[in-house]
């Protein structure tokens, strides 16, 4: 098992040899800068592939769109997608091994059947959790649409959709890059990628990347690998075909959380990890993808492609960790065993024009999706067995498999859509955007230990938005949206035959807001005010409390605001702030047989104060140093409201030399406080996540 990560520590020793000495200097052919500059930030008037069909930049689009750019994530260095998501406004990352180390929050809304995640604009069906994609080397850019999405993507997307958009083949030469890093905490990374023209027809881009890293505890280590590959064939100057391939490998930390102490979390036991000896987690993930594009003439585009997505997961390990007051011993418990093997195969077409209608400018698309899934779920349920361990010096022991590991249920989903987007633009300085879409799929259970089906239900949903964008100047646009959209009361490639009854639940948003340009293009600003309700929640029936109803309430509103500023010639300064009130409306829980009303309690893990700065200063022709903050309110980890996890700060420092156009050299602190702080809870609310301490890395990136 060691074997892989001693390839990798030393091809990263290697590759960091060839980037920094000076003998390779001869004959290295000029390169554009790869340094970032003091001028890097937003862009409101770029296209963004997230949030229309039409091509609109943010600036044209009635919606809150955030891009993170490669330089920034470069600049900040980034190597998780979910680290780099959780610098977007409004966007908080809670992730660990039981919900694939991914699941977000956006305006009050959390998980994968609430923040829909997809890649280069697919998403894998059924809402089970995201593991791919993971890691950023292969990433050209993060687009986070906040707010309601369905009538893009469909059911999922009340808080948001996040699209992480691939490096992708281009016409120019052909370019290489390798990346290498050592760190604290036996950090070890290692990056190629290569891409560019091979002649006037055929075009390609390949990105490989491996990480290892300890998380400074018992069964602490953690890899990963990464591939990424892309050729696209040139027709002609008005067809293309692309075929893509990616896929990933992860060994993640073994830990699932730190038991609270007398409802206490105690950071003394932060190197401590009381999951069994032989625990394992492994997640592999793959996409295949053909894709044509044909632009018959100037105003038409027709965009196709068909793909297949597959996902193994494995977890074997004891996940619930609780302090037992009697004795003074942590119980080890919930001796859990579970394999997924997920597999998705589709399409979806789209072709846009752009036209006039009544003498007015036009642009419309139209669209239609399809997929199939297979999702089976082999487990040892009831997950049982126990034992009892010292808090402080202790043996792990070996896994407890009580029930025996089967094949359990095997869910399928039939699901297809059609869509239309349209803009209308009523004056040179007013336009009227609006979307419909309209969503169907039969979902089905087979019990694998009965061979019998215990679910068959068809869920159909129309999803719309009318939204409006008025010019106050050509820097300057005000917006206003309405929008509705739906999530399901669970994932529908895990639903049980008690959830399969309940529908959909539905959602609304109001959203108004300001984009501005100002200082000659030097800086950049956006406002957003929002509400959004989401009813036919599933809760417990208040007269009868082992009775679930589809009854439930939840809200939030808020605004967020962000800033991007060129301060000076060499200084530059992005920022961003979210501030909202969440709360459930009308939502009982079962405790102790009685149904319980949480109205007016904060949904868990939703922080209602959230703020990022990232402040550059290029204080010298090759040097940049900068600084990044991360504020994190206060959440809570139970519904009760009863278990708060304190609000933190993180602080993140960075020094980049770049001796050479095509050289670079980063020297980054991450946490460099040291700041300890719980990051999310587990499922049984008494189990924290402890956030990463302080870590220190040396990056070298050499292009050629």
């Amino acid at each position: 098992m060691s074997r892989p990560v001693i390839s990798l520590r030393a091809c990263v020793l290697v590759g960091t040899a060839c980037v920094t000495v000076p003998a390779f200097a001869a004959d290295v052919p000029t390169l554009e800068s790869i340094a970032v500059s003091a001028t890097a930030g937003p862009a409101l008037d770029q296209p963004a592939a997230t949030g229309t069909l039409l091509g609109l930049t943010p600036m044209e689009t009635p919606a809150s769109i955030e891009i993170i750019s490669r330089e920034q994530l470069t600049q900040r260095g980034d190597v998780s997608v979910t680290d780099a998501v959780a610098r977007a406004a409004g966007i908080s990352a809670f992730g660990h091994p039981g919900n694939g180390n991914s699941s977000l929050a956006s305006r009050g809304f959390t998980g994968s059947t609430s923040v829909t995640q997809l890649y280069d604009g697919v998403r894998q069906y059924g809402g089970v959790g995201q593991t791919f994609p993971f890691d950023t080397w292969s990433v050209d850019r993060i687009e986070v649409l906040r707010g309601p999405a369905s009538v893009l993507y469909g059911d999922g997307a009340i808080g948001g959709v996040v699209n992480v958009v691939p490096k992708k083949p281009t016409r120019g030469p052909i370019q290489n890059e390798i990346q290498t890093t050592i760190g604290t905490r036996d950090t070890y990374r290692l990056g190629l990628g290569s891409g560019g023209a091979l002649d006037d027809h055929w075009s390609y881009r390949l990105d490989l990347s491996g990480n290892h890293s300890d998380a400074g505890m018992d069964l602490g280590r953690s890899r990963d690998a990464t591939l990424s590959l892309a050729l696209r064939y040139d027709v002609n100057p008005n067809l293309n075909f692309t075929l893509s391939h990616a896929q990933g490998f992860q060994e993640p930390t073994r830990y699932f959380g730190t038991p609270l102490i007398d409802g206490k979390l105690d950071y003394g036991l932060r190197d401590k990890n009381y999951n069994v000896n032989d625990a394992s987690i492994v997640w592999r993930d793959r996409r295949t993808e053909l894709a044509a594009q044909w632009t018959p003439n100037a105003r038409t585009t027709v965009r196709s492609r068909v793909y297949t997505i597959g996902s193994n997961r494995d977890w074997r390990n004891a996940e619930y960790a609780t302090y037992q007051p009697a004795t003074g011993l942590i119980e080890q418990s919930a001796y859990t065993d579970i394999q997924h093997d997920q597999t998705q195969y589709g399409m979806v077409t789209d072709a846009a024009y752009e036209g006039s209608l009544f003498g007015m400018a036009n642009r419309v698309a139209v669209g239609v999706e399809a997929n199939r899934s297979r999702f089976q779920h082999t487990n040892n349920s009831p997950y049982s067995g126990s034992s009892l361990v010292d808090p402080y010096v202790f043996e792990r022991g070996e896994f407890i498999n009580v029930a025996g590991t089967r094949p359990k249920y095997r869910n399928t989903s039939s699901q297809y859509a059609v869509f239309t987007e349209d803009r209308l633009a009523l004056t040179d300085r007013w336009s009227v955007i609006g979307g419909l879409r309209y969503d169907h799929s039969e979902v089905k259970r087979r019990d694998l230990l009965t061979d019998t089906r215990v679910l068959d239900r068809t869920y159909s949903d129309i999803g719309w938005r009318v939204g409006t964008v008025f010019d106050v100047l050509p820097t300057l646009a005000v917006y206003a949206q309405y929008a509705v959209a739906s999530d399901p009361v669970g994932g529908l490639l895990m639903i049980t035959p008690a959830n399969g009854e309940f529908d959909l639940a539905r959602g609304e948003q109001v959203e108004v807001g300001v984009k501005q340009t100002f200082w000659e293009g030097d800086g950049e600003l956006t406002v957003a005010a929002y509400r959004i309700g989401k009813r036919d929640l599933v809760a417990r029936d208040a007269i009868d409390p082992t009775r679930s109803v589809q009854v439930g309430k939840q809200s939030s509103r808020g605004i967020e605001a962000t800033l991007g500023l060129k301060l000076a010639r060499n200084w530059r300064l992005d920022a961003n702030v979210a501030v909202l009130n969440a709360e459930y409306d009308d939502f009982n829980e079962n405790v102790g047989g009685q149904a319980v009303s949480r109205a007016g309690n904060v949904p868990t893990d939703v922080p209602e104060r959230l703020a990022n700065a990232w402040l550059s200063w290029k204080f010298a022709p090759q040097w940049t140093a900068s600084a990044g903050m991360r504020y994190v309110g206060k959440r809570y980890g139970d519904r009760a409201n009863t278990l708060e996890m304190a609000g933190y700060t993180t602080t993140n420092l960075a020094l980049m030399w770049q001796p050479r156009t095509d050289t670079t050299l980063t020297l980054r602190a991450f946490n460099v406080f040291d700041k300890q702080y719980a990051q999310t809870a587990y499922y049984n609310t008494s189990q924290w996540f402890i956030g990463e301490g302080r870590r220190v890395e040396l990056t070298a990136l050499y292009r050629f």
